[in-house]
C-alpha cells in the first residue's frame, strides 16, 4: 500500500443501530475499489472487518474492524464500529481519531436507540457526520419516511444530496441532487454505476430537492445569497466547495442512499467521501495535556512537520502475533523501527514492523504520515488511551470518558485448572475492551466480572473458553449488605478465665451511638485515671472491630456506629492483649443486643433510555422493584428515566429491559448509598443467612 499525506486522507467511521448493514457497506467499498477479489458476506463469515470467532458466530460485529480502500488518489481509512446497546461503547472509542462519521440507518426501520446515542457521541466532540440509507433494497424501504424520521430526529440541516431510483427489489441506482445526473447499476454487480440522465418521472422531485439543497447552502452566505438570486442557483463549481465547508462545520448533514449486499450507489459515496467530507489535514488543531498534566495545554497540528505523536485508541491481542496496537498518528511522521516515549506510562517503546489493517491482515508499510492510521504489534507496556511521540516534545491526548459498566456477575472456575487460566485470560480481554471489569469483593470475598450487559459478559466468557481454554460459571452476585444500629447502648464486656497457672482476665465498659450514614466506624478512647493501661485499649478496639466485621443479624459489616470506652478493671497477672480483645467482642455482642440492630441494603442509581412507547411499562416495573423515579428527559423520542432502586432488585434488570423493549432499551447502573431494608424483607434475609452459616456461635464468655 502507498504512502499518503494528510491532504489525500479520510478517516471515517462508520457507526449506528445494529444490522442497519455497516460491515456489508466496507465489504461492497473494497471490492468495488478492488482491495478484495470477492464480496465478503456477514451471513457466511467471509466479511472483512467482522473476523473474530464470537462475530462470525453470532453474526454481528463486537469490536471495532479497520480496513483501508484506495479510491482515486485517495486513502479511505474506514473503522467499522458495533451498533448494539452492549457493544456501543466501542463507537465512543474512536471517534476522536476519525474526522467525520458516516451514520448508517436501516432503510425500513429509520432512527433507532443506537442511531441517537452515537448522534449525540458525535455532537460532544463536533464531529461532522453524513447519512447513509442503507438496505434500500428490503421490503417496505421507505426514502420518505427516513426522511421524515431523521429530520426529526436530528432537525431541518439533515438534507438529501442523492434520491433513490426504484424501491425494494425494483432499486436500480440513484439520483445525484448536486451534478443532477442519474447512476443505474445492476444488482449485485461490479457496483460502478452507468451515467445518465435523471429518469422522466423523477425530473419534477429531483428539481425541486435540488432547490431546497442550493437554498439551505446558501443561507448564511452573501455571496452565494447573491449568486442564488441573480441565476436561480448556484454553478456546481461554486456548490461543491460551499457543500464541502456547510458539512465540515455541521451546518449541513447529507444524506445518500445505497444499498451495500447489493452494491448500488457504493461508488458515488466513496466519491462524496472524498470531495465533501474533511481531509485529514483539515483536522488543524489537536488539544492535549504536556504529559504528566503540568503546564499550559500542549497543540500539535496536524502536519509532518511537527513532532510526532501517536495516540493508541484500540488494542487487540492476538494468539500469534501478541497484542496489536491501533493508534492514529497526529503529527508528524513515523517511520518503520522508530523508537517513540510513552507519555503515559514514562517508557520507550519500539516501533517495529508498522502495518495498516485490513481486516485480520497486517499489511507492512515503510512509514505513516500526520492524519493516518496503523498498527504495530508488541508494544511491551502500551494500552488503549495512551500517547507515545518524540520524547522532546512531551504532550497527552485525553482519554475518552466511558460510563461505568451496568451489570456484575459473580465469576468461579470450573476446576482447579481453570482458575490458573483465569486470572491471566480476563487481563489480556480487560486490554482490549475498556468497558470490561475483573476485582474481587473484599465483603462477599467473591470474583466479580462486569460490564454493559449478560450478552457483553457471556461474549467475554465464551472467548475465555476458546482462547483461553478457561472455563467458568457466572451467578448472580452476592448483595453486599450491611448492618447498622439504630439505638443506643451502655454495656460492660468483661472475659474472666481461671486455669492451673495464670488465668485471663479483661474488663471494659462502652457506650455505642449510631453514625450518619457513610462514616463507617469511629472509637473514642475516653479512660481516665488508668482502669485500663494504655497498652491494652487498641486491643479492646481489635476485639471490637473484628466482632464488627463478622456482623451480628447475618454475618454482614457493622457499620456507621461510634464505641467510647470509657471504664474498666484489669489484673496484674491475668491481664493481656487477648484478654481485652475478648472483652471488646463480648461488650460488641451486648451492646448490639440493646441498640436497635438493622440490615443496611445497596441502592443503585439507575439511567434508563428507552422509546417512548415503553416508558409506562419500564415505570411500572421499576416501582414492583421497589424503585423510586427520580426524573425523566425526553429526547428524540427516547424517554431516559432516572431512579433509584435497591441492588437486590436488580441484579437481572438486563435480561428483563432487552425483553420488555425488543432489545430496544440501555440501562446504566452505579452504586449510589445505603439503606435500611424493609422489616418483612429483613426477616428473609436474616434466616437465609443463619442456614447457611450453620448459626456458628459467637466465643462466650
Amino acid at each position: 500500500m502507498k504512502v499518503y499525506d494528510a491532504a489525500n486522507l479520510r478517516n471515517l467511521a462508520l457507526i449506528g443501530h445494529g444490522h442497519a448493514g455497516k460491515t456489508s457497506l466496507v465489504s461492497a467499498m473494497l471490492y468495488t475499489a478492488g482491495a478484495t477479489p470477492r464480496f465478503g458476506h456477514v451471513d457466511d463469515g467471509t466479511s472483512t472487518t467482522d473476523y473474530d470467532e464470537e462475530e462470525i458466530a453470532r453474526k454481528m460485529s463486537i469490536s471495532v474492524g479497520m480496513a483501508s480502500v484506495e479510491w482515486g488518489k485517495t486513502k479511505l481509512n474506514l473503522l467499522d464500529t458495533p451498533g448494539f446497546n452492549m457493544f456501543v461503547h466501542e463507537a465512543k472509542m474512536v471517534l476522536p481519531v476519525v474526522d467525520a462519521a458516516l451514520v448508517v440507518v436501516d432503510g425500513v426501520s429509520g432512527v433507532e436507540v443506537v442511531t441517537q446515542r452515537v448522534w449525540d457521541y458525535c455532537n460532544e466532540i463536533d464531529l461532522p457526520r453524513m447519512i447513509v440509507v442503507n438496505r434500500m433494497d428490503r421490503e417496505r424501504s421507505d426514502a420518505n419516511r427516513v426522511l421524515e424520521s431523521l429530520t426529526r430526529a436530528f432537525g431541518r440541516a439533515v438534507t438529501p444530496l442523492q434520491l433513490p431510483i426504484g424501491s425494494e427489489k425494483n432499486l436500480s441506482g440513484i439520483v445525484d441532487l448536486v451534478r443532477m445526473k442519474a447512476y443505474t447499476y445492476e444488482m449485485g454487480g461490479n457496483g460502478k454505476g452507468k451515467e445518465g440522465p435523471i429518469p422522466a418521472n423523477m425530473a419534477d422531485v429531483a428539481k425541486e430537492a435540488h432547490e431546497k439543497l442550493v437554498e439551505l447552502v446558501a443561507e448564511g452566505k452573501d455571496e452565494l445569497m447573491e449568486e442564488y438570486f441573480e441565476k436561480g442557483t448556484i454553478p456546481e463549481e461554486d456548490l461543491v466547495p460551499a457543500l464541502h465547508e456547510a458539512i465540515r462545520e455541521d451546518k449541513l448533514f447529507p444524506v445518500l442512499f445505497t444499498s451495500g449486499l447489493g452494491n448500488i450507489g457504493v461508488d458515488e459515496l466513496m466519491d462524496f467521501i472524498v470531495d465533501y467530507t474533511p481531509a485529514a489535514s483539515e483536522h488543524h488543531v489537536v488539544m492535549g495535556q504536556p504529559a504528566g498534566g503540568n503546564g499550559e495545554p500542549a497543540v500539535r497540528k496536524g502536519t509532518d512537520t511537527e513532532p510526532a505523536s501517536v495516540y493508541i485508541f484500540k488494542t487487540l491481542s492476538d494468539a500469534f502475533a501478541g497484542r496489536i496496537s491501533y493508534f492514529k498518528v497526529f503529527s508528524g511522521v513515523l517511520k518503520n523501527d522508530a523508537t517513540l516515549q510513552n507519555f503515559s506510562r514514562n517508557t520507550a517503546e519500539k516501533f517495529a514492523h508498522i502495518s495498516v489493517m485490513q481486516g485480520k491482515q497486517a499489511i507492512p508499510i515503510a512509514e505513516l504520515h500526520a492524519g493516518d492510521i496503523g498498527a504495530v504489534a508488541k508494544l511491551r507496556e502500551t494500552l488503549t488511551g495512551d500517547t507515545l511521540g518524540d520524547k522532546n516534545a512531551p504532550i497527552q491526548y485525553p482519554h475518552v470518558q466511558l460510563p461505568e459498566p451496568a451489570i456484575t456477575f459473580a465469576i468461579e472456575p470450573k476446576s482447579r485448572a481453570d482458575e490458573d487460566k483465569l486470572g491471566a485470560g480476563l487481563h489480556k480481554l480487560m486490554e482490549e475492551d475498556a468497558m470490561l471489569r475483573f476485582f474481587r469483593d473484599p465483603q462477599t470475598k467473591e470474583f466479580l466480572i462486569a460490564g454493559t450487559g449478560q450478552q457483553h459478559i457471556e461474549v467475554v466468557v465464551s472467548k475465555m473458553k476458546k482462547r483461553y481454554h478457561a472455563e467458568v460459571v457466572l451467578k448472580a452476585p452476592k448483595v453486599p449488605y450491611r448492618e447498622t444500629i439504630r439505638g443506643k447502648a451502655d454495656v460492660q464486656g468483661r472475659h474472666k478465665k481461671q486455669t492451673g497457672g495464670h488465668g485471663q482476665y479483661g474488663d471494659c465498659k462502652i457506650k455505642m451511638e449510631p453514625l450518619p450514614r457513610g462514616a463507617e466506624f469511629e472509637f473514642v478512647n475516653d479512660i481516665f485515671g488508668g482502669s485500663i493501661p494504655k497498652n491494652f485499649i487498641p486491643a479492646v478496639e481489635k476485639g471490637i472491630k473484628d466482632a464488627a466485621s463478622r456482623g451480628y443479624l447475618a454475618g454482614y459489616p457493622v457499620v456507621n456506629f461510634r464505641v467510647i470506652l470509657y471504664d474498666g478493671s484489669y489484673h496484674d497477672v491475668d491481664s493481656n492483649d487477648l484478654s481485652f480483645q475478648m472483652a471488646g467482642r463480648i461488650a460488641f455482642k451486648k451492646a448490639m443486643e440493646v441498640a436497635k440492630p438493622t440490615l443496611l441494603e445497596p441502592i443503585m442509581h439507575v439511567e434508563i433510555t428507552i422509546p417512548d412507547e415503553f416508558a409506562g411499562s419500564i415505570m411500572g416495573d421499576l416501582n414492583s422493584r421497589r424503585g423510586r423515579i427520580q426524573g425523566m428527559d425526553n429526547k428524540s423520542g427516547n424517554t431516559i428515566v432516572k431512579a433509584e432502586a435497591p441492588m437486590s432488585e436488580m441484579l437481572t434488570y438486563g435480561v428483563d429491559l432487552t425483553s420488555m423493549t425488543q432489545g430496544r432499551g440501555s440501562f446504566s447502573m452505579e452504586m449510589h448509598h445505603y439503606d435500611v431494608v424493609p422489616q418483612q424483607l429483613q426477616d428473609k434475609i436474616i434466616e437465609k443467612a443463619k442456614v447457611e452459616r450453620g448459626e456458628v456461635k459467637d466465643e462466650e464468655e
